[in-house]
């Protein structure tokens, strides 16, 4: 909302000596939320006067329609004489009155004004536009013309208001008030402790029977409806120059006279308006809900079917605007146009107000439904004041008559479904509860009354909320606005005293762990929205049956392109390292930890929770039935070099069995024992995709899966070629966990050290075989290598040969050749026994 400070001033006195600066500090203190002070006309220096244009030439030598004009400015020039000025718009004709920078002027931008020769003429001024002075756009694209009645050589900067303060207001959905003057200078009232001139005040005839009729069918979606007519409006009448300012500071752009009045007043009481045609009007206006198959064109010329549940406005032949956020273009109001043959101006000369109340939840499903947010929508979707409906109405006929030479029908059309004001129960040192200060029931009650409430009673407060103020339902927002008009900076600032606890879950402290053994490895934390869309599973290769596509979707999403949460942590990692591959980082590593979703087995719909006590433990767990499993998964993405090189030596790409490592690396941190073996899953390429699995409660779980992408999904995220990625079950990881990592003994006696190199088939993996030789080495084994793959004609086809260290070590004493030879043997027997392993050579 941009208020300018000049229109404030109307309503509140406001100190001579305050400037917008300081009005924003007051406002921010009051709890709104202004974002900046705009300072209109900074740069713009006169002489700027009123002229009235005496001859146009018209230069037809140059490429461009350039016009030779003499401007009367009386004795602003200091010789009252014409000035001349070259100008090439063509809005303006002979005898129109314009605004003109006279030489030694300097318009926004440090444009500075002064006599110079051009198209060989001299020019000693110029003829201004609206942008040329910042004033926004007025709808013209070209010069001003004034009406006629100013008088040649008026200062045209006070004309225009062009030098004034706009405060822009970032207004949260609870303030829905402040979308107005009428709430704003509310506001600075309080701030400054003066008194408000309300400019709802105002006598409002009775509603009677001979207005226009009026049928409303939906008293829930429009409890108030209040119509008026005024006939015999000037078609040619224009909006004032203060009129049009106004709305043009305020963000609007002058339309039409009609228009503009239903705006302005929509700025100054913050109740939106329409004005219909009378004469396109057939029959009585109604209000419902819309019927299957209807169609609509707005004004913004867009055709638009109906949903049943928008609420509409009729005639007789159908619907003629969609309540509370546009009008139809059948009933707009028609521009004046001249007759060709009699000269005469026709354009509408009857108008019937609308001033109404619709049901904001309605507005706002419709507003998205249609995706057409308006003025009027963002009002009704924050609250409109139901009481100023009527004086509205009345401020617009006003107005028209005022401007337009226009007559007010005595007929008042008003519908009001029943209802009563809305009261809040509350003991009178609740806030003082809530803000840990003694406030007093005095204090309590002078603000409450400061912001339009009615109270009643001493030590328990009934209090009557004012009709502006659809946000206050219960003790705690009435303390609210006690507390933010006391000032938030008065509240006093106490560190909390935390209770003593146990620290980190191991939950957390294994993820945290698993974090920085990745951030050691290389890798970079990328943070991605859970948010995704269906075609990313498709893009994924995944199968129709696969787990994975069965996903979370979400009522309200921020984004209709990604509606559902996600079932994988790849789609926001591969995205972030498009995003880096093609900004010039090619190297890339990235990982991420979070939380994937899966729908419950049993779908439901959760309870809702009382705020007014603690929740059950039987309401907790029903609501804990419902929700979606949300494990947590870790996963890599990596890309480019995997190791760089340079003087040292040459660098490597990354490749599948770093993924595969990364894996490791996170089973060690979590304590668990990884089983690796060649897998086939949708994304990975099927001859480089390695099987995760652990071992939880006796039995085997697969977590993940690493390895290469597959082509077609390198293809469809855009990555680049080769790009690897790793994901796996982080929870069932740390469930297979063994417990707390005991720190390994240090022995002080040397290492005996044991090479193998077995033959086997080359459908067996080499995990298997490394897993067997651990088993068969026994508790003297301290670890394992594989150091060498090798197949060729020397070992016979369909064979392979991996070459593996075997290290030994006792604690206790020194190991002989012959414990050291045993135990590698035991480990070939088993390895033999259970792969069929042959040692090669042998």
């Amino acid at each position: 909302m941009r208020v300018p400070l000049s229109w404030l001033r109307e309503y509140v006195d406001l100190p001579a000596t305050e400037t917008g600066r300081d009005v924003q500090a007051k406002l921010v203190s009051a709890g709104l939320e202004v974002e900046t002070v705009e300072r209109l006309g900074t740069g713009l220096t006169g002489p700027l006067v009123v002229g009235r244009v005496l001859t146009v030439e018209e230069l037809t030598e140059f490429k461009k329609p350039i016009r030779f004009c003499t401007v009367d400015v009386g004795t602003a020039n200091g010789t009252g004489e014409p000035q001349e000025i070259i100008c090439g718009a063509r809005n303006f004709a002979e005898g129109d009155k314009v605004v003109v920078a006279l030489p030694g002027a300097v318009l926004p931008g440090d444009f500075r004004i002064g006599e110079r020769k051009t198209y060989g003429r001299m020019s000693r001024g110029m003829i201004c536009s609206s942008d040329e002075l910042g004033m926004g756009d007025d709808g013209t694209k070209g010069i001003i013309v004034l009406p006629p009645e100013h008088e040649v050589g008026t200062d045209a900067a006070a004309l225009l208001e062009l030098y004034d303060e706009v405060l822009d207001i970032a207004v949260t959905p609870d303030r829905g008030y402040c979308l107005s003057m009428r709430g704003v200078a509310r506001e600075a009232a309080i701030a400054y402790g003066l008194p408000l001139r309300d400019p709802a005040l105002l006598d409002v005839p009775a509603p009677n029977s001979y207005g226009h009729p009026v049928q409303v069918t939906d008293p829930v979606g429009c409890s108030r409806f209040t119509a008026r007519t005024v006939v015999g409006l000037d078609p040619e009448a224009r909006s004032p120059i203060w009129l049009q300012r106004r709305l043009q500071k305020a963000g609007m752009r002058p339309v039409s006279l009609a228009v503009d009045v239903t705006n302005y007043v929509m700025l100054e009481l913050g109740q939106p308006l329409h004005a219909y045609d009378r004469a396109r009007l057939d029959g009585p206006i109604g209000v419902r809900r819309a019927e299957p198959g209807e169609k609509i064109t707005t004004l913004d010329g867009t055709v638009r079917a109906l949903d049943p549940a928008d609420l509409v406005i009729t005639d007789s032949r159908g619907p003629i605007g969609i309540a509370g956020v546009m009008g139809g273009a059948d009933t707009e109001i028609a521009d004046a146009v001249t007759d060709p043959e009699t000269g005469q101006v026709r354009g509408t000369t009857e108008v019937v107000i609308e001033a109404a109340h619709f049901d904001a939840i309605s507005v706002a499903r419709t507003a998205r439904r249609h995706k057409l947010s308006s003025e009027a929508s963002r009002r009704f979707e924050r609250g409109v004041d139901p009481q100023a409906a009527a004086a509205a109405a009345q401020r617009t006929v006003d107005l028209l008559v005022l401007l337009a030479g226009g007559t007010a029908e005595a007929g008042v059309t008003e519908i009001v479904a029943p209802g009563a004001p809305r009261t809040v129960a509350m003991h009178a040192d609740h806030p003082d509860r809530v803000a840990g200060v003694s406030y007093g029931r005095e204090t309590v009650v002078r603000r409450l009354q400061e912001i339009g409430c009615d109270v009643y009673g001493q030590d328990e407060l009934v209090v009557t909320v004012p009709s502006w103020r659809p946000d206050l339902a219960a003790p705690n927002d009435l303390a609210e606005e006690v507390i933010r008009l006391e000032g938030y900076e008065n509240l006093p600032s106490t560190l909390p005293r935390p209770p003593a606890g146990r620290g980190l879950t191991e939950r957390q402290r294994t993820h945290r762990r698993v974090g920085r053994a990745l951030a050691g490895a290389g890798y970079v934390e990328a943070l991605n929205y859970p948010f995704v869309g269906e075609q990313v599973l498709d893009q994924l290769d995944l199968p129709a049956d696969d787990p994975a596509r069965r996903v979370v979707r979400l009522v309200n999403p921020l984004s209709d392109e990604e509606p559902a949460l996600r079932t994988t942590l790849l789609p926001g990692l591969l995205a972030a390292l498009r995003r880096n591959d093609g900004r010039g980082s090619h190297d890339l590593a990235l990982f991420e930890t979070g939380l994937v979703f899966h729908p419950a087995a049993e779908p439901g719909v959760a309870v809702r929770l009382p705020v007014d006590r603690r929740p059950t433990d039987a309401e907790l767990a029903g609501v804990d039935a419902v929700l979606p499993e949300q494990p947590r998964h870790a996963a890599v993405v990596l890309a480019g070099a995997r190791e760089q090189a340079g003087w040292w030596g040459k660098g490597r790409p990354a490749d599948w069995a770093d993924a595969v490592e990364a894996a490791r690396t996170v089973a060690r941190e979590a304590g668990a024992e990884l089983i690796v073996r060649q897998g086939r899953y949708g994304p990975w390429h099927p001859g480089r995709c390695a099987e995760l699995a652990v071992v939880v409660d006796g039995a085997e779980r697969i977590v993940g899966h690493a390895g290469e992408l597959h082509p077609r999904v390198v293809k469809a995220f855009g990555v680049p070629a080769r790009t690897c990625a790793m994901e796996l079950d982080l929870d069932l990881v740390e469930r297979a966990s063994a417990g707390p990592v005991a720190a390994p003994r240090i022995s002080t006696f040397p290492v005996a050290t044991q090479d193998v190199a077995l033959v086997v088939d080359q459908a067996v993996p080499a995990a298997e075989v490394e897993r067997v030789l651990r088993e068969g080495a026994g508790e003297l084994l301290e670890s394992i290598r594989l150091f060498d793959t090798f197949t060729g004609e020397q070992i016979g086809e369909g064979r392979k040969s991996l070459a593996y260290a075997l290290r030994f070590r006792a604690a206790d004493r020194t190991l002989t050749v012959e414990e050291a030879t045993a135990a590698r043997d035991a480990a070939v027997a088993l390895a033999t026994e259970r792969t069929g392993a042959v040692l090669r050579g042998a």
